[in-house]
């Protein structure tokens, strides 16, 4: 039953952030449409459509991209899945939140043919991100804590 239940609890974790995530990126993107602005030294709502991946690279590689990121998804839950058993719920929980924004890019390619960036850093030269990019950078970052704290320990 543990297995079944940590399975359970990566599907609705991912499925929340996942809703989530698409949810306030439209909210966001139609408050911008409908002339919200907000700026100041730091940072601006500033709406972009971002062939690309990362940083704008690989531009117009949409194909690549969406190939990419179904791949490391299931690539995620096989893991996931065959070392479930040994697995914190921190991990499910990172490994879920970490999935769910590139499954947020990935929904954005196929509908849209880009994804929608709308954070823009404006105190120094940053790409403009979006709510699924900062899902990605806090999965990784937690994923590589999670990994160097068991190592150590």
């Amino acid at each position: 039953m543990e297995k079944l239940s940590k399975l359970l609890y990566l599907v609705v974790c991912f499925v929340f952030f996942l809703i989530s995530d698409l949810y306030l990126s439209n909210q966001i993107v139609q408050s911008i449409s409908d002339g919200l602005t907000l700026s100041n030294p730091v940072f601006r709502l500033n709406f972009v459509k971002n062939t690309g991946a990362a940083f704008s690279l690989l531009p117009n590689a949409r194909e690549f991209l969406i190939i990419l990121s179904v791949v490391v998804i299931t690539l995620f839950f096989v893991y996931v899945y065959n070392h479930i058993k040994s697995m914190s719920l921190k991990t499910i929980f990172t490994i879920s939140f970490l999935c769910a924004g590139i499954a947020g890019n990935l929904h954005e390619r196929i509908v849209y043919g880009y994804v929608r960036d709308f954070f823009e850093i404006t105190c120094f030269n940053f790409p403009v991100f979006n709510i699924s990019d900062i899902m990605i950078s806090i999965g990784v970052l937690f994923l590589i804590i999670l990994i160097l704290v068991k190592k150590t320990a």
